[in-house]
C-alpha cells in the first residue's frame, strides 16, 4: 500500500505595501484632547485621546491612543498626510467598553449618534497639534514584569474544551470571583519614553495586555483601568508628560478584579468602580518605575518602518476574504509589532520570544488599526482548536492566520535590521 502524505497549506498572500528608513535627529511632539461627547450620558470619567508624533527626516509617524472599544478612519489618515506630511497613522483603541461606543452597542433601549465626525475632527486636531509642538528628541524602551493583573478567561473544563469565564459549571463559578490565575498570560507591561534633550520625559507609552471591561454594562462613560492608569503616569510626572495606552495582544485576557455587572440602566445597584481604580494604580506603578529607570542613547535616532497587507480566506467561507494590514517599527534598537483586532496572548508572548532573539526590545501594539477593516479575533492554532468565544465563537479568520501575522513582523525585523537578504 503506498504511502499517502497530506501537506495542508496556510493560503496568505502579501502585499508589501511600502518600506521607509530614516537617520538622524529625533523630532517628537505631543497633545492630548477630551473626547467625551456632550450628547451621551451618564458620565463617570471622561475619555481622551492622545497624540505623539515621532519625525526622523522625511519619516513622520503619528500614534494616537484612544479612550474608545475600536476606532478607524481613512479620513483621518488623508487629512493628517495632506495637511500635517504624517508617513503612517497608527489608531489605537484602548478597547474600553465603557466608552461612547460600547454605551450604544450594549444599551439597545435608546439611540445613540455614532459620533464618528466629532471624534474624527478631534484625533485631526490633536495630531496637528502634536505636530506644532515639535521638539528635539531621545526614545527608550523596555518590558518590565510584574505579578499578573489579568487571567486567561478560556478556562479548560473536564471535557477538554475551552470555555470562557462567564460560563460556570459544576467546578468553576461565573467570572473566577476566586481570582484563580488561569494562563497563559503576560506578566511584562511595555514602556517607551520620550524625553527631550534636557533629560525631561514628554511622553509616555504603555503596552498591557488586558481586556478593558472591568466595568462593563456600567451604562456608564468611563475609560475603565487605562484611563485611572494614563492619569496616575501623568500626575507622576508634574502633568508634563502624557501618557499613551495601547493594548496589546489581551484578546482573551481578562482582569482579576472585577465589578459586579449590572443588568441594564435602570438596575438600581450602581457600579462598583474600586476594582478599575485599583488595577489602574497597579499597572501605574509599574509602569512609573520603569520609566524612571530608562536612559536614551545616542543623539541620533534610526526609525525604519514595513507595512503589509495580509489576506486571508474565512474560518467557514473560502471565498469570503479578510485583508489584515500591519506595520513593523524599528527605532534604534526597540521594535514594534503593530496589530490590528484582538490578538490573542498566546501570539504576544510568541512575537516578544522570537524578536529577543535579535537583540532588540519588542513591544506589541494590538487593537491598533492602520488601514482596512478590523479582523475581530484572531486566535493561536491551539486556541481555535480548544474553543471558547474569540478562538470559536466570534473568531470568523481562518486558523492560522495569527501565526502567520507573527511570523511577518518577524520577517520584516530581519529585513530592516540589515540581517535578511534580498535574494539568497
Amino acid at each position: 500500500m503506498k504511502n499517502i502524505i497530506v501537506v495542508l497549506v496556510l493560503c496568505t498572500f502579501v502585499f508589501c505595501d511600502r518600506s521607509l528608513a530614516a537617520e538622524g535627529q529625533l523630532m517628537a511632539g505631543t497633545a492630548k484632547i477630551n473626547i467625551t461627547p456632550k450628547n451621551v450620558l451618564p458620565l463617570h470619567d471622561s475619555v481622551f485621546a492622545r497624540a505623539l508624533v515621532l519625525e526622523v527626516g522625511d519619516l513622520r509617524i503619528a500614534q494616537v491612543s484612544v479612550d474608545l472599544v475600536n476606532f478607524a478612519s481613512q479620513r483621518v489618515v488623508d487629512v493628517c498626510k495632506e495637511k500635517y506630511g504624517i508617513s503612517q497613522v497608527l489608531i489605537s483603541a484602548s478597547h474600553s467598553h465603557e466608552c461612547p461606543i460600547a454605551l450604544a452597542m450594549f444599551d439597545r433601549s435608546k439611540t445613540y449618534p455614532s459620533n464618528t465626525t466629532y471624534f474624527e475632527d478631534r484625533i485631526i486636531q490633536i495630531v496637528g497639534e502634536a505636530v506644532n509642538s515639535m521638539f528635539p528628541a531621545r526614545i527608550s524602551a523596555g518590558n518590565r514584569s510584574f505579578p499578573q493583573l489579568g487571567f486567561n478567561r478560556l478556562i479548560i473544563r473536564e471535557d477538554g474544551r475551552a470555555r470562557e469565564s462567564w460560563i460556570g459549571d459544576e467546578h468553576y463559578n461565573v467570572e473566577n470571583p476566586e481570582r484563580i490565575p488561569f494562563g497563559p498570560v503576560d506578566p511584562e507591561v511595555g514602556v517607551i519614553k520620550i524625553e527631550d534633550m534636557n533629560g525631561n520625559a514628554r511622553a509616555i507609552v504603555m503596552s498591557y495586555a488586558m481586556h478593558a471591561d472591568i466595568a462593563c454594562f456600567s451604562h456608564e462613560i468611563s475609560a475603565d483601568y487605562p484611563g485611572v492608569a494614563s492619569r496616575k503616569v501623568e500626575e507622576a510626572f508634574d502633568n508634563k508628560a502624557i501618557c499613551l495606552f495601547v493594548a496589546g495582544g489581551g484578546g482573551n485576557v481578562e482582569s482579576l478584579m472585577i465589578s459586579r455587572r449590572r443588568t441594564g440602566p435602570d438596575d438600581p445597584v450602581r457600579t462598583d468602580y474600586t476594582p478599575v481604580n485599583r488595577t489602574g494604580e497597579l499597572l501605574a506603578f509599574e509602569v512609573i518605575k520603569q520609566a524612571k529607570q530608562l536612559r536614551a542613547g545616542s543623539d541620533q535616532t534610526s526609525m525604519k518602518m514595513r507595512t503589509d497587507s495580509l489576506q486571508f480566506s474565512s474560518r467557514e467561507n473560502k471565498a469570503q476574504s479578510f485583508s489584515v494590514h500591519i506595520a513593523t517599527i524599528l527605532i534604534n534598537d526597540i521594535v514594534i509589532a503593530v496589530c490590528p483586532g484582538e490578538m490573542f496572548v498566546q501570539l504576544q508572548l510568541e512575537w516578544k520570544e522570537k524578536a529577543r532573539l535579535a537583540d532588540v526590545t519588542p513591544l506589541f501594539f494590538g487593537y491598533t488599526w492602520t488601514k482596512g477593516r478590523s479582523p475581530g479575533y484572531v486566535a493561536d492554532v491551539r486556541s481555535a482548536a480548544l474553543g471558547g468565544y474569540g478562538a470559536e465563537g466570534g473568531n470568523r479568520i481562518q486558523v492560522g492566520a495569527g501565526e502567520a501575522i507573527i511570523n511577518k513582523h518577524l520577517e520584516n525585523l530581519y529585513i530592516l535590521n540589515g540581517l535578511m537578504n534580498k535574494y539568497p
